[in-house]
C-alpha cells in the first residue's frame, strides 16, 4: 500500500483529501505546519508528498526543495494561487506536478496514481524486490547498496558497507579483527588489523547516536566486535 504525506494548514481541505485518497487504496498522514511537515518528509519514508504553498513556519518551496536535495519521491504542489510564476517556480524546485485550488478531489486522486504509477515505472517496481535487512532502526538495501538510519540515508564506502552488512547479517557472533579482515578484504591480514579498527570506527559514527556507548556494533575486549541484536 502507498504511502501519501499531505502537509496542509487548512484541515478541512486536508482531511477531504485524506478521505478521497484512503477510498482509493491509499495510506494517508497529515501534518498541518511545515516545520513538522517538513521533519516527517526528511526523516519517514513515503511513496508521494502533497504540500501546499502557503504553510506556517515552513512553507511548501522549502520544504520542496529540502525533500529533492534528499530524495526522488514523487511530489504534487498545492495552493491557491494561479500565477505562472509560482508554478515555475515550484516545478523548477523539482515538484513533479502544480495543481490550483479549487480542484475537484477525484482529480487530485488521478494525479497521484498517474505520478505513483509514473514513478514505479522509472525505479524498476516489477523487478524482483531487493534484498533488505533491517534491525532496530537500521535498514540495509544489499540490492542498491544503500543505508537508512532511522530513516535517514547515510553514505557508506564500499567496505564499510561490507562490513556493516556481514556484522548485520551474524548478530551476536564474535568476530576478530583477522576473520573480519579475511571475510571483507579477502586476505590475510599481514598486520592491517588497524583498517579493521578505522572502519569500524566510522561505521558507528554513521549508525550510533553515542559512539562511546555503541548499541550496535559491540567491542568484546581482547577477542573483536558482534553486532547486537
Amino acid at each position: 500500500m502507498s504511502r501519501i504525506l499531505i502537509v496542509e494548514d487548512e484541515v478541512a481541505i486536508a482531511d477531504l483529501e485524506k478521505d478521497y485518497l484512503e477510498l482509493s487504496g491509499f495510506e494517508v498522514e497529515i501534518e498541518n505546519d511545515g516545520r513538522s511537515g517538513l521533519e516527517r518528509a526528511l526523516n519517514e519514508e513515503f511513496d508521494l508528498f502533497i504540500l501546499d504553498l502557503m504553510l506556517p513556519e515552513v512553507d511548501g518551496f522549502e520544504i520542496c526543495h529540502q525533500i529533492r536535495e534528499k530524495k526522488n519521491t514523487p511530489i504534487l504542489m498545492v495552493s491557491a494561487k494561479k500565477d505562472d510564476i509560482d508554478k515555475i517556480r515550484g516545478l523548477g524546485l523539482g515538484a513533479d506536478d502544480y495543481v490550483t485550488k479549487p480542484f475537484s478531489p477525484s482529480e487530485l486522486v488521478a494525479r497521484v496514481k498517474a505520478h505513483l504509477a509514473r514513478y514505479e515505472r522509472l525505479i524498476g517496481s516489477n523487478s524482483p524486490e531487493n534484498d533488505i535487512i533491517e534491525i532496530r532502526g537500521i535498514r540495509i538495501d544489499k540490492t542498491a547498496r544503500r543505508v537508512w538510519i532511522n530513516g535517514e540515508e547515510k553514505q557508506f564506502t564500499t567496505k564499510e558497507f561490507d562490513l556493516l552488512t556481514f556484522l548485520a547479517e551474524n548478530p551476536n557472533h564474535v568476530f576478530t579483527k583477522d576473520e573480519l579482515f579475511r571475510e571483507i578484504w579477502d586476505m590475510e591480514s599481514i598486520g592491517d588489523i588497524a583498517t579493521v579498527t578505522v572502519h569500524i570506527k566510522k561505521i558507528r559514527e554513521k549508525i550510533e547516536m553515542n559512539t562511546n556507548k555503541p548499541q550496535y556494533i559491540e567491542t568484546i575486549w581482547g577477542v573483536g566486535y558482534r553486532f547486537k541484536l
